[in-house]
């Protein structure tokens, strides 16, 4: 073999050699990159009914957004709806609140993006309760009665009125008059209000003190399996940190999937709730989706317009991030 045709040889190898050594990488035009890492590695995120966020007190405390590198640093909420006044504030990033808390506020012009659904109603886990020996001993014995309720136009009377109006009473004569969840049964007692609603674990801390009993369950009729809570973030905060945000929802869904088990719910209660094991074994439990539904959470936004708490119909899938 001449010089020439031995040069050519071991060129050809050589070429062979680096593609063999470089995995094809030759033809690799487009390898894919390192996905981008999130904007920031803390978020503050509110909490209130400690039924209603267990999964995320409870994700937080295993460590499960520690160990995907994001900090959440927990802040307890007075109310389910304060935490709208502390986002606008700056004083979250993330804050727990009532669905109709959050549509309202989106009614009127609010700019929020959900970041997760919180807590769906379940049998008895929001109620209109009586003492014992109330004269109000089922729905339509009085016709305009006066119900407590710790936010006016809020989850309480909307879902109090759908049923009330239900079994036959007049929704215009319902009467409503806001008191704080440790005010209800002295409300009840010095006989300012007819019935109060409560919510787990309130409902039944009402039924071992106080003896009180259930006048009517309003996660009935149109409100079964109601949807209650959920997180959000104001929009200009998610359109400038979404992979944080991404994060997080992912990380939560994984906690609200786990808390589908009522029995790891009910054993971590009284960790937070300020609820014994005997009380936490009694409460009544809704359910923890595990992902964000437009159609789910319309239902909600449709009954506020129907009811007239919001004045034009709220199109909830627009506060829903796109898919990443």
């Amino acid at each position: 073999m001449g010089t020439g045709a031995r040069r050519a040889v071991t060129a050809v190898l050589v070429v062979a050699l680096t593609v063999a050594l470089g995995g094809c990488s030759a033809f690799e035009t487009n390898p894919q990159a390192t996905p981008a890492a999130p904007e920031r590695d803390t978020l503050r995120v509110g909490v209130g009914n400690p039924i209603e966020s267990a999964p995320l007190r409870m994700a937080v405390a295993e460590g499960l957004f520690t160990r995907a590198g994001l900090k959440v640093e927990l802040v307890e909420q007075a109310g389910a709806d304060e935490g709208l006044g502390r986002l606008a504030a700056g004083e979250l990033d993330v804050a727990f609140g009532r669905d109709v808390a959050l549509f309202k506020a989106a009614g009127n012009g609010v700019a929020l993006q959900l970041q997760g659904e919180a807590y769906t109603a379940g049998a008895g886990t929001m109620a209109l309760v009586t003492l014992p020996g109330s004269a109000y001993n089922s729905p339509t014995a009085k016709r305009a009665p006066t119900i407590a309720v710790d936010t006016l136009d809020g989850l309480g009377t909307l879902t109090t009125r759908s049923v009330l109006a239900t079994a036959g009473v007049e929704a215009g004569r319902i009467k409503f008059t806001q008191r704080g969840a440790d005010e209800m049964m002295s409300t009840l007692r010095d006989g300012d209000a007819d019935a109060a609603w409560l919510v787990e674990p309130q409902i039944t801390l009402a039924q071992q003190e106080f003896g009180a009993k259930v006048l009517a369950d309003t996660a009935r009729g149109a409100t079964l399996e109601f949807p209650v809570s959920a997180y959000a973030s104001n929009a200009v905060f998610a359109q400038a940190n979404p992979r944080t945000l991404a994060l997080f929802r992912s990380l939560l869904s994984q906690a609200q999937q786990k808390a589908a088990d009522p029995a790891i719910v009910r054993q971590a209660l009284p960790s937070f709730a300020g609820i014994n094991a005997n009380t936490a074994a009694l409460v009544s439990l809704g359910s923890y989706p595990s992902s964000l539904s437009g159609v789910r959470l319309q239902r909600v936004a449709d009954l506020m317009h129907s009811a007239g708490v919001l004045k034009q119909r709220l199109d909830v899938q627009a506060l829903i991030p796109a898919p990443n």
